[in-house]
Order: C-alpha cells, then sequence, then structure tokens
C-alpha cells in the first residue's frame, strides 16, 4: 500500500497523518486527539487499512514588530 500523502475534499487540501491503522476502533483515539487541538479531519480506509488525513486552518497570525 502506498498512500497519498495528500488528499483534497470539498475543495479542502488535507494531509496524511502519516500512519495506518488496523481498525476503525484504533483510529478513534487518534482522531479525537486531532479534534480536540482543532484540526479538520478525514478518516479512509485503504486496502483494509484505515488513514487519517487533517487540516487546520491558521485564523490568526501573529507579526513581531521589529
Amino acid at each position: 500500500m502506498s498512500p497519498h500523502l495528500s488528499l483534497v475534499l470539498d475543495g479542502k487540501k488535507f494531509m496524511w497523518d502519516g500512519s495506518t491503522y488496523a481498525t476503525r476502533e484504533d483510529v478513534s483515539p487518534v482522531e479525537e486527539a486531532y479534534r480536540k487541538n482543532n484540526f479538520e479531519v478525514c478518516v479512509t480506509e485503504e486496502e483494509g487499512k484505515f488513514l487519517i488525513y487533517t487540516r487546520k486552518v491558521i485564523k490568526e497570525v501573529v507579526v513581531a514588530a521589529h
């Protein structure tokens, strides 16, 4: 299996987290942790393995003045 590094869903780009999970139950705690950290999460199944793709929109940019 060679998962795609990124996935575009509804015009939004998601990045693969780099791990494969054997069951949907294995995905749940990881997915929950991402969501608690304000990530959007997409879970897919490929060749019997589960993959997590995430994205995070930066809502505020802090620029230091010199």
